[in-house]
């Protein structure tokens, strides 16, 4: 199955609630407009965005006489992939790159980054992990599995321990054994504890002065929060002054529209999004193939 496929195999939920507005016979009216903003509203687009999405194509299709599916449907990905902001550079691909990947608890951010160190690997990527959520023993040992799947080497201290250091220490390691590319998962924070956030941001910017690499601090959402994962990427901005965004369990939800409203909102890229749990299903993120596969176009 190709990357195309596996992306619209996994937003076969985003994509059955948009459907049913083209299945329309004749004039493309009132209420197919209605009908579509109302659509794009409830897959967590945003009300904006859903308005602003839908005045822009009723104007293309009254301009263009645009009134099939297929022709619409066309339209209405090409203009939802407008709404993406760009990454000036992939943090993956282009290296040598240290990323922290942050995020709550459950987001998917060990898997991720587990994930994108066997991509590393099998692009030939010198890799390096870092386990700096010293909190729980459980996601030190989720990274370990990860490391040895992927012969990666792997940076881990005691349970407890200061956070920071780990990443201080991963850094050194990748200096002196000329590494290509640092991973480095921290702990999962509520974005609703000041506290916390203070914490983390500590982490981040020792990252960010030790560093002789460029470092990317990296949100991992789970699509499936809604709203909510607006709303955990605003704070996370504020605080950390984010680089870019991964969205996770793509295929667990009706309202793909979320990545579109972050992206938008925020202006901050989508990087890599997970449609399934294979490995294969972390996907670099392409605006328009994204789209296409939402909006459930062939």
């Amino acid at each position: 199955m190709g990357m195309f496929d596996r992306l619209k195999e996994g937003l076969t939920r985003s994509r059955e609630a948009l459907n049913e507005v083209f299945y329309m016979g004749g004039e493309v009216d009132e209420d197919f407009w209605e009908d579509l903003e109302d659509r794009l509203v409830m897959g967590d687009m945003g009300a904006e965005v859903a308005m602003q999405v839908t005045d822009d194509l009723r104007e293309q299709a009254a301009r263009e006489g645009l009134t099939t599916a297929p022709r619409l449907r066309d339209a209405l990905a090409r203009r939802i992939a407008d709404e993406f902001a760009t990454a000036e550079r992939d943090p993956f691909d282009d290296t040598p790159s240290c990323v922290l990947f942050v995020g709550i608890n459950g987001a998917g951010k060990t898997t991720t980054c587990g994930k994108l160190a066997g991509f590393a690997k099998d692009a030939g990527k010198t890799c390096i992990l870092g386990a700096a959520d010293t909190f729980r023993a459980a996601a030190i040992e989720q990274l370990e599995v990860w490391a040895e799947r992927s012969g990666t080497e792997i940076v881990t201290r005691d349970r407890g321990s200061d956070p920071a250091s780990v990443c201080y220490e991963v850094l050194e390691r990748a200096e002196s054994e000329g590494a290509d590319l640092v991973l480095i998962d921290t702990a999962g924070r509520l974005h609703t504890s000041p506290e916390l956030m203070r914490e983390l941001a500590k982490v981040v910017n020792v990252t960010r002065k030790r560093s002789e690499m460029p470092v990317s601090v990296v949100l991992v959402i789970d699509a499936t929060t809604g709203q909510n994962g607006l709303n955990q990427a605003k704070e996370f901005n504020e605080a950390l002054d984010l680089d870019g965004i991964v969205v996770t369990k793509l295929d667990g939800t009706a309202k793909g529209g979320i990545a579109v409203a972050i992206s938008h909102d925020l202006g901050l890229p989508i990087l890599r999004v997970g449609v399934g749990e294979a490995i294969d299903d972390l996907q670099t993120f392409d605006a328009l193939d994204f789209s296409r596969a939402l909006v459930g176009e062939e």
